[in-house]
């Protein structure tokens, strides 16, 4: 999950001291050798302002999008080929739908579809989603196969949704701390956010067991198999439990050294920074390539005022065609 040239491996417990400097945008692999722990650790700033405020979401939406962005930040930046790692939900909330698009090795996009006048009535992530589903595609490019996972939603927060995956689909236990905020700077307010996965993964797969899923309408008196978690695993959690949401968030504390906050006494070893950017993959050919799927009727139907005009629901380019460009044949 997180391998690295072994050159650029850095040791936080062997004299070094963690690096004072904070980097946003960006994401920092590493492992606790010592607990069978592997992870990564977002921080994000200009990036996520950028792809938020082109939008200018509500707080609520704007908050719920960035947990979903650096959510995909932890898992995309983990793709060992130029692929697509998509992340998208589609639910009855008043957010109705979101998606972040991750293309390998480091460009971002994300939207938010909601119905304003129902934000009033949601209090948290789990109400403005409500329920429906999260699918997590990757994406392996042409003539390659798709992998996609799906998890319910039900009322819970993304969080929920991430340890649920984890539960059923890769059974790999897993936990996911995802915080996003506003601050006040240079006169106005940026947002940031901050996000941990933290992975157990020893060598040895007996230690791997979990119990047994909840067997649900099996007939009454049904023993429910337990297994005892790892005792290695128990301590990862209850460190990982002790991160705070502005700790995540804050801009003068580096990554490094909220890692070795956690885990110095276990020795924590980090591998190069994975650069990220919010960047669009639209284009004036893309969308004249777009536009020339549609019907010779519904291309007409878009001519507006003697011209067809896009608007990306990514990053709101704006893109203006003539009738001609656009494929519209005249009567």
């Amino acid at each position: 999950m997180t391998g690295s040239s072994p050159d650029n491996d850095i040791h936080l417990d062997t004299g070094r001291a963690p690096s004072a400097v904070p980097v946003d945008d960006a994401v920092l692999p590493f492992e606790v050798a010592a607990l069978d722990l592997r992870g990564r650790l977002t921080r994000m700033g200009p990036a996520l302002d950028d792809i938020l405020t082109k939008h200018a979401y509500p707080a609520p939406v704007g908050k719920l999008l960035g947990e979903a962005i650096v959510l995909t930040t932890l898992l995309g930046s983990q793709l060992k080929f130029d692929g697509r790692f998509i992340l998208q939900t589609q639910t009855d909330g008043p957010v109705s739908f979101l998606v972040v698009d991750f293309q390998a090795p480091d460009r971002l996009r994300a939207y938010a579809r909601y119905d304003e006048a129902r934000l009033g009535d949601a209090k948290d992530s789990g109400s403005l989603l409500g329920k429906g589903h999260l699918a997590m595609t990757i994406d392996q490019g042409a003539d390659m196969s798709r992998y996609q996972g799906l998890v319910a939603l039900t009322g819970g927060s993304l969080e929920d949704a991430a340890h649920e995956y984890f539960l059923r689909s890769e059974q790999i236990p897993t936990r996911v701390r995802l915080a996003v905020g506003e601050e006040w700077s240079g006169g106005k307010h940026r947002w940031r956010a901050g996000g941990l996965l933290t992975q157990f993964l020893p060598q040895a797969p007996e230690r791997l067991r979990q119990a047994d899923l909840h067997p649900g309408d099996a007939p009454e008196g049904t023993e429910i198999h337990a297994i005892e978690e790892d005792e290695a695993w128990v301590e990862g959690q209850s460190l990982v439990a002790t991160v705070e949401d502005v700790e995540l968030i804050d801009p003068a504390l580096s990554g490094e050294r909220l890692l070795y906050r956690l885990f110095h006494e276990r020795g924590v070893r980090v591998f190069d920074l994975v650069p990220l950017q919010a960047r669009c993959s639209c284009s004036r050919d893309a969308v004249a390539n777009m536009l020339k799927s549609f019907s010779a009727e519904d291309r007409a139907d878009m001519v507006k005022d003697d011209k067809v005009v896009v608007t990306c629901e990514f990053c709101s380019s704006v893109y203006q065609f003539t009738p001609h460009e656009a494929g519209v044949t005249e009567n």
